[in-house]
């Protein structure tokens, strides 16, 4: 159902992408968006070590919203900073791209632990993310991702 990669030997290993995903501050989450169009946006996530699955926050209504709700189906994408060798131009950059099933997180304390680790990825501050939370958590929608399939790439510019 899923493509392999063409340049088999460039395959990152499972380990390597799940570290990825947890290390990452962003991605791009793709989904089918108006009239067919692929619409994809730049988005904070949180990957769940317990059950492999990927957190993402939102509002409630917008084109995201919409898309998701017309086609479960999505594709998230994450890539590092990347790295020169010594005495090289060329940028070797490793990435990611998990495929799964979206859906909006139905309880409300598993969102809301979901929100507070996203947030733990940029700030320490628990009462900073406390009062947000009891401000807007219940404006939040979270949408959690099982992936299907996962397949990751170091690429050489070269």
């Amino acid at each position: 159902m899923f493509r392999e990669l063409t340049r088999k030997k460039q395959r990152l290993s499972d380990a390597v992408c799940i570290e990825l995903l947890k290390t990452e501050l962003r991605g791009v989450l793709s989904v089918l968006g108006d009239d067919g169009y692929p619409y994809g946006l730049p988005i904070d996530h949180w990957y769940c070590e317990k059950n492999g699955k990927l957190y993402f926050h939102s509002g409630r209504t917008g084109h995201k919203a919409d898309a998701l709700a017309r086609c479960d189906k999505a594709s998230f994408c994450v890539y590092d900073r990347g790295y020169r060798n010594e005495g090289e131009w060329a940028l070797h950059i490793k990435s990611v791209i998990a495929f799964g099933r979206v859906r909006p997180v139905t309880d409300y304390e598993l969102a809301m632990d979901a929100v507070r680790a996203l947030s733990q990825k940029f700030t320490d501050d628990t009462a900073y993310i406390e009062r947000d939370i009891e401000k807007n958590g219940r404006a939040t929608l979270v949408y959690e991702m099982t992936i299907e399939h996962l397949c990751g790439k170091l690429v050489n510019e070269s």
